[in-house]
C-alpha cells in the first residue's frame, strides 16, 4: 500500500491580476518499494494588500479544486482594501489575531535566553521567576542549567506565567504584592521581583519591538531604610575566620569577599581566568551592571587561591571547580549558620541594620577602607559604585581630620 501524503508549498505565484497569488499543493506518494513520486495537484489562492498602518496584508482564499478563481479573489481583495480604509481587518485575521496570546511566559523565555548569553543574568534570576510567576525550563535557557534542582513554587500566587500579558493590570501587581506581603517576604525581597517582572515585559518592548504599553512600569516600589549600619570590626573578624577555616571553600570565600568586597555572585563567577597571581588581582564580574573591575588580595590569601587553581582550567569557576558557577544557596547553607550563631542571636530578622548577611562582608570591606581614610573616590572604584552617592555613605567612617587642618589655616 503507498503512503500518499500532501503539503502546501511555501512559494507564492502570481496570477494576471495584480495582488493575487496562489501556492502549488503538492501530492507525496511512496509506493511500497519506497519510490518517491511528487507531483502538483491543487492550488490554494492568496490575496496581497497592506493595511491603514503600511503593514502587508495575505489573507488565504481558498483552493481550486474547491471552486475559488481569480475573479473571485479580485472581488475579495477589494472588499479587504476597503476594510483597511476604515482601521477593519477581514474577518479571517480578526479570528487569527484572537488566537494569538502572548504570555508573561513568553517574554521571559526572550528576556533570560538574551540576558544569560549577554551575563547579565544567571540560573538564580531564572529561579527567582519560577518561584514568584511561572515554569520556565532552566535547560531551555541554557543547557546546563538542565542539572540545577528544581525551584519550588510558592502555592497560592497569582500565575501571572500563563497570562495574557494583555490582561495584567497595576491592581493584579498590587494584589500580589500583598500576598508576599502576608507570606513575609522582606520589603527588598518583593522590591526585586516586582523589579524583575517590569524588566521582563520592558525588554520585549524596547529589544523586540513589541507594540505594548506596559501597565506595570511605574509600579511603586515598598519604601523602607535598607541603609546597613552593621560592619564586622577588625576582633569580629578574626572570630569570623576562627570559625570558617575548617571548612576551606567557605573559608577562601570569606576571605576573598572581605578582602575585594564583591558580592556573592561576583565572587562565585570567579574563573581561574580572572586571577592574576603576579599582581595579586582578580578581574570581578558584577553581574548587577554587567560590568567587570579589579579587586586584589593579600599574599595569605594568594597561597590559598593558588592551591585551590592548580589544576583548574581556564575557564573552570574557583568555587566548585568546574565549567558553571557554583550555586549561592552552598554557600548559604554553609555560612549563614556561623553568621547567625556569632552574630544574629537575640536580633529579629527582619532588622536589616543590625543583622549580619553574606552582603555584610561586603559593607565591612568599604567601612573598613574609610576607616583607614581610603580616598573615598578610590572606595568608588573598589566597590564599583557606579553613583559616587552610594559610596558617600561610608564617609562618616574616615578619621575626623577636619580640627587640625582648619587649625594652620590662619595665624589670627
Amino acid at each position: 500500500m503507498s503512503d500518499i501524503t500532501t503539503k502546501i508549498l511555501p512559494k507564492k505565484r502570481p496570477t494576471t491580476k495584480s495582488g493575487i497569488f496562489y501556492k502549488e499543493v503538492q501530492q507525496i506518494v511512496i509506493d511500497k518499494k519506497g519510490k518517491i513520486t511528487t507531483s502538483i495537484i491543487d492550488k490554494v489562492y492568496v490575496v496581497r494588500y497592506r493595511d491603514g498602518a503600511g503593514k502587508e496584508r495575505l489573507v488565504t482564499i481558498g483552493k481550486y479544486s474547491e471552486g475559488f478563481r481569480e475573479a473571485y479573489c479580485k472581488i475579495k481583495l477589494d472588499e479587504y482594501v476597503s476594510l483597511a480604509r476604515h482601521g477593519e481587518l477581514p474577518p479571517q485575521l480578526e479570528r487569527q489575531q484572537k488566537k494569538i496570546i502572548t504570555t508573561l511566559n513568553d517574554l521571559a523565555v526572550i528576556y533570560f535566553t538574551d540576558k544569560v548569553n549577554d551575563n547579565k543574568a544567571n540560573l538564580k534570576q531564572l529561579q527567582r521567576y519560577n518561584i514568584y510567576f511561572g515554569h520556565i525550563e532552566p535547560s531551555s535557557i541554557k543547557a546546563e542549567y538542565g542539572k540545577s534542582k528544581p525551584s519550588k513554587p510558592i502555592e497560592g500566587l497569582n500565575d501571572f506565567g500563563a497570562r495574557d500579558i494583555n490582561t495584567l493590570t497595576k491592581s493584579d501587581l498590587a494584589k500580589f504584592v500583598k500576598q508576599l506581603q502576608a507570606l513575609n517576604k522582606a520589603p527588598q525581597t518583593i522590591n526585586g521581583v516586582v523589579t524583575l517582572l517590569v524588566a521582563i515585559i520592558n525588554h520585549s518592548i524596547k529589544e523586540k519591538d513589541l507594540k505594548f504599553i506596559n501597565p506595570l512600569s511605574n509600579a511603586k516600589k515598598i519604601k523602607f531604610d535598607d541603609t546597613r549600619e552593621r560592619f564586622l570590626n577588625k576582633d569580629e573578624v578574626e572570630e569570623l575566620l576562627k570559625h570558617t577555616k575548617d571548612n576551606e571553600m567557605i573559608d577562601l570565600f570569606t576571605k576573598i569577599a572581605l578582602s575585594t568586597g564583591a558580592r556573592l555572585e561576583g565572587v562565585l563567577h570567579i574563573q581561574k581566568k580572572d586571577i592574576d597571581l603576579a599582581h595579586s588581582a582578580i578581574t570581578l564580574k558584577d553581574l548587577k551592571n554587567g560590568s567587570t573591575y579589579t579587586g586584589f588580595f593579600n599574599e595569605a590569601i594568594k597561597v590559598q587561591i593558588e592551591k585551590t587553581i592548580i589544576n583548574l582550567r581556564a575557564n573552570s569557576y574557583i568555587f566548585g571547580g568546574g565549567l558553571e558557577p557554583l550555586t549561592s544557596r552552598v554557600i548559604q547553607r554553609k555560612l549563614k549558620p556561623i553568621l547567625d550563631k556569632l552574630f544574629n542571636n537575640g536580633l529579629d530578622i527582619k532588622d536589616a541594620k543590625n543583622r549580619v548577611v553574606i552582603h555584610t562582608l561586603r559593607h565591612t570591606f568599604a567601612s573598613h577602607l574609610a576607616i583607614n581614610d581610603t580616598a573615598i573616590f578610590t572606595i568608588q572604584k573598589l566597590m564599583n559604585h557606579s553613583n559616587i552617592n552610594m559610596t558617600m555613605r561610608y564617609a562618616k567612617l574616615a578619621p575626623d581630620s577636619g580640627r587640625d587642618a582648619v587649625r594652620g589655616l590662619y595665624n589670627v
